[in-house]
């Protein structure tokens, strides 16, 4: 794809514009994609990623509250601010795996059992996830604490 200067996307692969909606539709289905610059070829994929973000947020109900993005500002510029991206993205990942497991699981189960299911189940489910998450943590804070032992003079 590339990315104009009067903001249109132009998908290459099909010869036409495209809007940020249908790269909306590219994630949702899991192509992999590329937005360039038209003029500079710079990798602008992480700038529409983001500005399709902010669509989402401002758009219906945010995944993100307040308190949580001001928390996330607060660790840009930390010392901090690279093992929090990791750990943000290993959790994303499991609750990502947590899903598809769960929707294979229920391929030939209609709505309303689902609902059922997953009202009973969650309590269950986030707990789970969120001992695997504090146990993600525990590792990249033991990994941090390793390295840093390792700098010490003796």
């Amino acid at each position: 794809m590339k990315k104009y200067p009067n903001r249109r996307l132009y998908d290459t692969d099909s010869s036409s514009y495209i809007t940020l909606g249908d790269v909306k539709a590219l994630v949702m289905r899991g192509e992999p994609f590329v937005v360039r610059d038209a003029r500079s070829g710079e990798d602008l994929t992480r700038a529409i990623l983001l500005q399709i973000i902010l669509e989402e947020e401002t758009a219906g109900v945010p995944l993100f509250s307040e308190k949580m993005l001001a928390n996330i500002i607060r660790f840009y510029g930390h010392a901090m601010q690279g093992f929090m991206g990791s750990y943000l993205e290993r959790n994303l990942q499991l609750f990502f795996e947590l899903q598809q497991k769960m929707a294979e699981q229920a391929k030939e189960v209609t709505p309303e059992l689902w609902q059922q299911f997953m009202a009973a189940q969650s309590p269950l489910m986030m707990g789970n996830l969120f001992a695997q998450s504090q146990k993600a943590f525990l590792q990249m804070q033991e990994q941090m604490l390793g390295a840093l032992a390792g700098k010490r003079p003796h």
